[in-house]
């Protein structure tokens, strides 16, 4: 079982598919960091691969979404917050709307832009602070036959992707599988030559799609090279729709992209939204550190993300809360030690820092230097308690004794989490 402050960093090392997807296997734990987009980014690379999308135009301004709505040309049109959260229609703005996405009159749609862009929308998923919505997709409103549920997801017991339809979509997919987990199909998918006729044929059966069948292949088709050639950690698409004409279409969709694929998805990756981001997350990414901030009062600083899950549980069983999990990787210079630093002591709830490494790449001395000019720079205010072993590790600790500050050392992991906590009571 995971403790408290271990699954909570777990939860946030990037977007992940519903439980009910994945087999069983061993869980994977890293500082993995996934691009999410909004939906009408998503809509456009869908559409650009061949997959049918409803029609929809983004909008920034009010304005443009009066413009927006004109060109759809209906009597009425669907309004939808782009935030990246789920739960958008019963979620609630803090300026007290109701709900992020709505089917309105087009006369309408300037009184509902002005509530909507620029507010916060608050979602079960989205945190109690919510998200802002800088920007409102204007679709058209589509009348669909029946709703299904469609996602591709790598499956570590496979060892490649797998292809999950269900012939009823909308609605959660958890609470589905609980209900009727029989009409869940997964479909293992060879990655090194894709889908095959008979992969394609049984999830269309799966779906119970009642259009033209080889139509609805082209459109699986279609959904996995996308999952392919985009470098795609996850295609989740509820619900995938059948329109009245029988034609599979995309009404909504989630896509995750490997950050370990920018090199290849710049143009893809040029879309990342930091503005849905924590500011801390952004900053820390541009120095090449993996942080997540977590709900506690002491900072972490480690190296190596076992070591820091670690540290974050030793923290937990001796009475205390991390503040985050910060990994400086293996091959971090003085700069980065003291960015790192300015990112723990920028969250006004930590009283107190852990430094935890072990040097074997990363060596102790550069940590204890980056420690002693970070501390000397920023004029840290909360105690620092240090546990250093390994390369260069009476260096380092010779480092900062020299240096006339007050950290408080330690001679091994639980040392230091009972220091840290002490240091706060």
């Amino acid at each position: 079982m995971l403790l408290p402050s271990l699954a909570r960093a777990a939860s946030r090392l990037g977007p992940r598919p519903p439980r009910v997807l994945l087999r069983a296997a061993a869980p994977s734990l890293g500082a993995v960091r996934n691009l999410n987009l909004h939906e009408y980014q998503s809509a456009q690379i869908m559409r650009d691969a061949g997959v049918n999308v409803p029609f929809g135009i983004p909008a920034h301004t009010v304005d443009e979404a009066v413009a927006a709505a004109e060109e759809i040309g209906d009597d009425e049109v669907v309004i939808k917050s782009q935030i990246l959260a789920g739960g958008r229609g019963l979620g609630k703005f803090t300026n007290g709307l109701q709900g992020g996405v709505h089917i309105i009159k087009t006369s309408e749609v300037e009184d509902y832009a002005s509530k909507m862009l620029g507010g916060t929308l608050v979602t079960k998923q989205s945190g109690p602070g919510g998200k802002p919505v800088n920007t409102l997709l204007l679709a058209k409103k589509m009348s669909l036959k029946k709703e299904f549920y469609f996602a591709i997801l790598m499956d570590r017991a496979s060892g490649g992707p797998l292809i999950v339809a269900c012939s009823e979509g909308g609605t959660s997919i958890e609470d589905l599988a609980e209900k009727s987990p029989e009409k869940i199909v997964k479909v293992p998918v060879d990655i090194r030559t894709g889908p095959t006729d008979d992969d394609v044929a049984k999830v269309v059966e799966g779906l119970g799609a009642s259009g033209d069948k080889a139509k609805a292949g082209e459109q699986i088709r279609a959904l996995y090279d996308l999952f392919a050639d985009k470098d795609c950690t996850m295609v989740e698409v509820n619900p995938l729709a059948e329109d009245a004409e029988g034609h599979l279409v995309a009404a909504d969709a989630k896509i995750g992209f490997d950050d370990n694929a920018e090199f290849r998805q710049k143009d893809v990756f040029a879309q990342r939204d930091p503005t849905q981001e924590d500011p801390r997350e952004v900053a820390a990414g541009k120095w090449d550190l993996n942080y997540i901030g977590l709900d506690g009062n002491i900072g972490c600083m480690v190296n190596g993300a076992g070591l820091a899950m670690s540290t974050m549980d030793i923290i937990s069983l001796n009475g205390g809360s991390p503040a985050n999990f910060l990994d400086v990787g293996g091959s971090a210079n003085t700069d980065q030690i003291k960015a790192a630093f300015e990112i723990i002591t920028a969250d006004p709830a930590v009283k107190a820092i852990l430094v935890n490494i072990f040097g074997g790449i990363m060596k102790c001395d550069i940590i204890a230097q980056g420690i002693v000019e970070a501390s000397k720079s920023l004029e840290l205010k909360v105690p620092v308690i240090v546990r250093l072993e390994g390369t260069n590790v009476e260096l380092g600790k010779k480092l900062l004794d020299e240096s006339g500050l007050a950290l408080i050392s330690a001679d091994d992991l639980d040392d230091a989490a009972k220091k840290a906590v002490t240091a706060i009571s």
